[in-house]
């Protein structure tokens, strides 16, 4: 196995962790601002999986990472543009880099449940979306 695969490998199964301690957090009865600081990082650990994943990808190609201000935004398009995803899921997963940065920069109990509900039960799909387009480009 090559090193690029074990990489993949091992930030799927850190994402899946982290995709079922999500539901956990999001499937408790009575939410507290724990249980939405929970998803929130959830969310985030997540996102950030996915970046890692790209940026790895990436490199493997002999690219370099963007190094600007608004490399976040940058990787996703760049991304887009090598395809690696397509321009569907980098258009759905520009929702997650923006509560990423939201996250980063708020305070976890300013989460609220009807601005977490949309991204927890989508990100289930996308993440499924995101492995098989990562594959197929690898794979290629």
């Amino acid at each position: 196995m090559d090193k690029l695969h074990q990489q993949i490998l091992a930030e799927r199964g850190n994402v899946e962790i982290a995709l079922d301690n999500l539901s956990f957090a999001w499937g408790r009865q009575d939410k507290s601002v724990v249980e939405f600081a929970a998803v929130g990082t959830f969310l985030h650990n997540i996102y950030n999986g996915m970046e890692n994943i790209l940026k790895r990808i990436i490199l493997s190609k002999g690219i370099e990472i963007p190094n600007s201000a608004t490399w976040h935004k940058d990787l996703l398009n760049l991304s887009s543009s090598m395809g690696i995803i397509s321009n569907t899921l980098s258009h759905d997963l520009y929702e997650y880099l923006s509560f990423r940065h939201y996250f980063v920069h708020a305070y976890g109990f300013m989460l609220e449940e009807s601005h977490l509900e949309d991204l927890v039960i989508n990100i289930p799909t996308y993440w499924s979306q995101f492995i098989s387009e990562t594959d197929n480009f690898v794979k290629g």
